[in-house]
């Protein structure tokens, strides 16, 4: 099928926190569903049948509660009301979003994903209730070819954004479509987490992924593309994964990943949108994962001696590192109950630092969540204090076998080449207990090969 999905750079107010009337508010969106509007009619001309938008794409960020509340379309979460706000724009108060969206899907005749801010009134016998008598959602909304609303998705994991309120329960969204099946939906920061993005895919069984997100970019671990692959390879899933476009925030980073292929955006130098269309499959059945020969137990050497271990701060965690030096070798670095074990060997040795890090513990900056990583990732400079530092280019060219004694099943491969360009393992997978990933020469410089694995049970 053909799919789409649009970098926005969002036109945002001014001033977020000013309080505006209702009449301000849509003239600020209706700036951005102007774009939307041309990204639509280019992406159905271009055969798309699906096309997904960003997070905050629409009314942008840095509310308050308060002050989001203009910018707040209605919407009834509920499966028993069928509705298709273009062509009944009357039944509900406060939805014009909701209208330019459905006519844009209708008139375009496309499926369409975007995310907008929702609110619903509830009532003080609800325990979950907000004091000021509504709730106030990060919301996903879906719109068949026909403009109908087909799914509804409220952001479960919130990051830092005071304006939403947590929906009570988890969502657990999907919707079906004639060209792929059934597409399932959450939003940004939802991607780490068990709930619902996972139980999610697994309950259901989907193939497809719809993904707004606004996502700021954080190497060498949490790139926007480095992850959102990673999560398609790690599920055997597709993605269709759309960004906001703010390099100035650090925020970039959208495409359509399928398991063995992906068609992506990552743009830090310069402003404006950018539509990613591509034709890909549609994924029905469960690949097993390839093996190779077992990875065999690093053997030191006699007399020589081991590379020093140090510490060093990686993305806000205490990573215990090895230096990766000369041309070839093996190693092995431990922390807590995880052993991290690398074969390697150089193209050429340039005067790059490397260094094999491993990390086994609970993350606590900007969300709390548990890894375990093993990490094969350059340094800033050529001391060890600068390992774990942000680093775009590299020019080493390394064969790496990278396996760890990972005490959860779910490991997102992470491979980030110079740039921040992607490349994808050649084998990786369970053998003996340990999950492995290996590369035959990367195509360009390397600047990340991880197993990052989620604990979720610890978090």
């Amino acid at each position: 099928y053909v799919a789409a999905v649009y970098e926005h750079e969002s036109i945002l107010s001014p001033n977020p926190t000013a309080l505006v009337d209702r009449q301000s508010a849509l003239e600020l969106m209706w700036r951005n569903l102007d774009i939307y509007e041309q990204q639509a009619v280019a992406a159905a001309r271009q055969g798309a049948q699906i096309i997904v938008f960003p997070e905050d794409g629409i009314h942008g960020f840095n509310f308050t509660r308060s002050s989001i509340y203009p910018y707040l379309d209605f919407v009834l979460h509920s499966h028993s009301v069928k509705w298709n706000p273009c062509r009944e724009p009357y039944l509900f108060n406060d939805t014009e979003v909701l209208q330019r969206l459905s006519c844009m899907a209708l008139k375009n005749k496309i499926f369409l994903v975007a995310n907008l801010g929702t609110k619903q009134p509830c009532e003080h016998t609800d325990p979950h209730c907000p004091l000021d008598g509504r709730y106030q959602f990060n919301t996903n909304v879906a719109f068949d070819d026909d403009g109908m609303l087909v799914a509804t998705y409220r952001k479960h994991n919130l990051y830092f954004e005071y304006a939403f309120d947590t929906p009570p329960e988890p969502d657990y969204k999907f919707f079906d479509t004639p060209f792929a099946g059934k597409f399932g939906m959450f939003t940004c920061f939802d991607i780490l987490f068990f709930e619902p993005a996972v139980n999610l895919i697994k309950q259901y069984n989907l193939k497809q992924v719809v993904y707004p997100t606004a996502w700021m970019n954080q190497l060498p671990l949490l790139s926007a593309v480095e992850f959102q692959q990673a999560f398609a390879t790690a599920f055997n899933i597709n993605i269709l994964a759309a960004n906001i476009h703010h390099p100035s925030l650090g925020m970039t980073g959208s495409g359509i990943y399928t398991p063995v292929k992906s068609f992506i955006y990552h743009n830090m130098e310069s402003y404006g949108g950018k539509l990613i269309v591509a034709e890909i499959p549609v994924i029905t059945t469960n690949h097993e994962t390839d093996l190779e020969k077992t990875p065999g137990r690093v053997s030191g050497k006699a007399n020589e001696p081991l590379p020093p271990l140090f510490y060093a701060e990686m993305m806000y965690d205490n990573f215990t590192f090895v230096p990766v030096w000369g041309e070839k070798g093996e190693l092995q670095v431990c922390a807590n109950t995880l052993c991290c074990y690398l074969n390697y060997q150089r193209a050429v040795v340039t005067d790059e630092l490397y260094a094999l890090g491993v990390f086994d513990g609970l993350h606590t900056v900007h969300g709390t969540y548990y890894v375990q990583a093993c990490a094969l990732v350059k340094c800033g400079g050529l001391s060890f204090s600068t390992c774990g530092q942000e680093v775009t280019d590299a020019t080493a060219l390394i064969d790496f076998q990278l396996w760890g004694n990972m005490s959860t099943p779910y490991i997102f491969p992470l491979l980030l080449t110079s740039g921040i360009t992607l490349d994808f393992a050649n084998h990786m997978g369970w053998k003996n207990n340990h999950y492995f990933m290996s590369k035959n020469r990367t195509s360009s410089g390397l600047l990340t090969a991880a197993l990052y694995g989620r604990w979720y049970e610890k978090d």
